[in-house]
């Protein structure tokens, strides 16, 4: 079986790999001081839970956008799964021709999810990742990846206004009733959905306009679901859209 990691700066999600076919997957706090022993245990138990061990592993992949987790990764992958793991970077074939003025600052899991965006759904695409950082990613109708945009994340947008607003208080991520806001609740949330799915709505029509022909928008990550009902610009959710990109780039350079 393979397994195959997507870290991201907030969670790290996995998933086992079968025949081809994701089986299991599971997402855990991102915590930058843990060692490959810690990784062990608790990647071990949620394994143990599905009927899994980690002597079942024959591969592991992994794509990272926090470097300080690459070494604990590695080693748990060497120590107790018994194999050398496939660190996505310039070295790995993507089969993607990048036009980034320079190919090597295109992060990884960008570079991943748009890999599985062509296998599932062919050129011609706006892949938005919502994460800690909100990602927009441009493939042409020729294959290839042209660029795109980073927007600060849901959260972090979020931590920000309370971090600097004195009396405004921290509120639960859900879309309020209506726009306008009977309570200052309520007025947070509108603000943060409605302005986001805005600003969301804003750069993908934009980045139509650039590209200048039809394409599909595909959204995945964790908040995806939350913008997307307020948004007319996204076609479909992916969830597992970066861990089968994972899958697609060990097939192709195992």
């Amino acid at each position: 079986m393979l397994l195959a990691f997507d870290v991201g700066n907030t969670n790290i999600v996995f998933g086992l790999y079968k025949n081809d076919k994701l089986i299991e997957n599971w997402r855990i706090s991102t915590l930058r001081t843990r060692t490959e022993d810690e990784l062990a245990i608790l990647i071990g138990q949620l394994f143990k839970m599905k009927g899994y061990t980690l002597e079942d592993i024959d591969n592991v992949i992994i794509s990272s956008v926090v470097p300080q987790v690459m070494y604990s990764l590695e080693h748990m992958a060497k120590k107790y799964c018994k194999v050398e793991a496939m660190v996505v970077g310039s070295k790995l074939k993507s089969g993607i021709n990048i036009k980034y003025d320079n190919p090597k600052e295109v992060g990884a899991d960008r570079i991943v999810n748009s890999v599985a965006g062509i296998k599932k759904y062919g050129n011609g695409l706006i892949i938005v990742d919502f994460g800690t950082a909100t990602t927009f990613d441009a493939i042409s109708d020729k294959g290839e990846y042209l660029g795109g945009a980073i927007l600060p994340g849901i959260k972090i947008s979020q931590d920000a206004l309370f971090r600097n607003a004195a009396k405004l208080t921290r509120v639960e991520l859900i879309k309020p009733k209506k726009v306008i806001g009977k309570t200052t609740v309520e007025s947070i949330q509108s603000g943060i959905i409605y302005g986001y799915a805005g600003s969301v709505e804003y750069i993908v029509n934009k980045m139509k306009k650039e590209m200048g022909y039809d394409v599909k928008v595909i959204a995945t990550g964790g908040l995806a679901t939350l913008i997307e009902s307020e948004s007319e610009v996204i076609d479909l959710i992916d969830k597992f859209l970066t861990l089968d990109g994972l899958n697609y780039i060990y097939r192709l350079n195992r």
